[in-house]
């Protein structure tokens, strides 16, 4: 339940204002008959204040001449979806529509109308539920579309048991025409889909940041917004600044003071214990100026959550999969360290290696995670998270790699090397060979060996492969290394592994190996 806060707005003299009233949608017709009642204590945003709707439903906003008006869903409650499984939440207030751009933006609105409502459709959510996470899908090419198509979305199709789903950005590779198929076969999962701005889906001749997300906003509505669902509140930012403010050059990670604004308005709106997930493209990175999010902006955005115990944030980018874990010597402003989720994704490695039989490229990240997409699994304000490999069992969750065949008794630098593709530093990971007894593996970032041996298949080969070449390797933030004996007897050998992640589960693994007499 939404405690009823009521942020006052002094309206500046001849500004317009939007009103409405969000409402029970009884019968699905997405228009307020005369039967229908207004829902109280809904929040509604223009994008910078926050409101909630009175008794009777109703909520009334100042609104500017390139605004979205949206409803903050409520738990228990959800706005209508369109053909693609797109959430329609909210209202583009652009009476002269975009700025003549490459990619077409919102076409003009018109004048401002009478009502602007909002209808939700109440609906069963438990405490306990699950959400897909995809990180950059990023098609450059109708054929790059239809190998997404062909292999996360079609794993997916008519996806059961799962309230939703959020991409992370970079939906698409600079073509914005290719939003539209992107939707195409993102709406196969069957799910309701939420979408991240990512910085190869912005307007790149928009002269103001204000002004890069015009094309998206076409698609999908505003790029920083937010939801609940059970007890879990979602924001969705757009952290793409562009261009960027140091240089006026390319992009930089943060957040402009309207953005600010509505965060801390919308939090207002939310008990302290509730699970928050902030969900962004480029990830909060530990590095300071010189990297890829401005630390003053990640300082204030901790400043904001101080109060709030139960957080998670999640980003993509990067095409490779880390966890990072903030505490305050990096700004966090809690006891407990703040858990960043920097996803895989769903386009791995660009959809560049050799072909699967199917013909759609392997595409392993640079870090040797498998291309695939995350799960993460609520339960009131607790989570976990689980990695799905495209095209594999759900079990498997690591790599375990040694040589297929090891001299007896022989002096070597040979290792047990596992890639654990969730793990992070908080994990431990444990092996034994045969019967013996279990040791402690050392988490050790490493080149995993696996994806080093598949660049070099295309560097050493005498014919080229179809496809593209992987990009190289980089070391992995989720491998462990172990001791691997060679006094042991000729013949067949199995290396078992145990992992316990940072949530307390186990998983197994095992690789066999061959100890040879000279």
């Amino acid at each position: 339940m939404f405690f009823p806060v009521f942020l006052c707005t002094i309206a500046v003299m001849g500004q317009a204002q939007v009103t409405g009233f969000v409402y029970e949608d009884l019968n699905g017709n997405n228009r307020f008959d005369r039967k229908e009642k207004g829902i109280s204590d809904v929040a509604v945003s223009n994008g910078t204040e926050v409101v909630t709707t009175d008794k009777k439903g109703k909520y009334t906003l100042p609104v500017q001449e390139d605004n979205i008006v949206f409803v903050i869903k409520p738990a228990g409650y959800a706005p209508a979806v369109n053909e693609y499984n797109i959430p329609q939440f909210y209202y583009i207030h652009k009476p002269a529509g975009s700025l003549n751009l490459d990619f077409a933006g919102s076409p003009p609105t018109g004048p401002l109308p009478k009502e602007v409502n909002f209808g939700l459709v109440q609906q069963d959510e438990p405490d306990a539920f699950r959400i897909l996470v995809f990180g950059d899908p990023q098609p450059y090419t109708e054929e790059e579309v239809n190998h997404f198509h062909r292999a996360v979305a079609a794993e997916l199709k008519n996806v059961q048991e799962v309230a939703l789903g959020i991409s992370m950005g970079d939906l698409v590779g600079d073509n914005l025409n290719l939003l539209h198929p992107y939707k195409e076969a993102v709406r196969e999962v069957g799910i309701p889909w939420y979408n991240v701005l990512g910085n190869h889906d912005i307007n790149y001749d928009g002269t103001h940041d204000t002004l890069t997300d015009e094309t998206f906003e076409t698609h999908f509505g505003p790029a920083t917004y937010s939801f609940n669902y059970g007890k879990v509140h979602f924001i969705i930012i757009d952290d793409i600044m562009y261009p960027d403010p140091r240089d006026g050059k390319g992009y930089w990670g943060g957040l402009r003071e309207d953005q600010f604004t509505f965060i801390e308005n919308d939090l207002k709106q939310i008990p302290k214990d509730h699970l928050v997930v902030l969900a962004f493209h480029i990830p909060i990175s530990q590095n300071e100026a010189s990297g890829p999010f401005n630390p003053v902006h990640r300082n204030r955005l901790f400043s904001l959550l101080k109060e709030f115990p139960h957080t998670l944030s999640m980003s993509a980018h990067t095409h490779i999969q880390n966890q990072f874990f903030f505490d305050p010597e990096h700004g966090w402003q809690q006891e407990n360290a703040h858990h960043h989720f920097n996803v895989g994704t769903t386009s791995g490695d660009w959809y560049s290696g050799k072909l699967n039989d199917k013909g759609i490229p392997i595409s392993t990240m640079r870090d040797g995670t498998p291309k695939g997409y995350a799960y993460v699994n609520f339960d009131h304000n607790r989570y976990t998270i689980d990695y799905k490999v495209f095209d594999k069992n759900p079990d498997y969750k690591m790599a375990v790699f040694t040589p297929n065949e090891v001299l007896q008794n022989a002096w070597a630098t040979a290792q047990i090397i596992v890639n654990f593709f969730i793990g992070s530093p908080e994990d431990s990971l444990f092996s034994k060979i045969d019967n013996g007894e279990w040791s402690p593996m050392r988490y050790a970032p490493v080149h995993d060996p696996f994806f080093v041996h598949e660049v070099d298949d295309w560097d050493f080969t005498e014919e080229l492969f179809p496809g593209r070449r992987p990009s190289n390797p980089v070391e992995s933030s989720h491998t462990w290394t172990g001791h691997l004996p060679t006094n042991l007897e000729e013949g067949e050998h199995t290396v078992y592994i145990r992992a316990y992640d940072m949530f307390g589960r186990e998983y197994t693994a095992e690789r066999t190996f061959r100890i040879e007499a000279r």
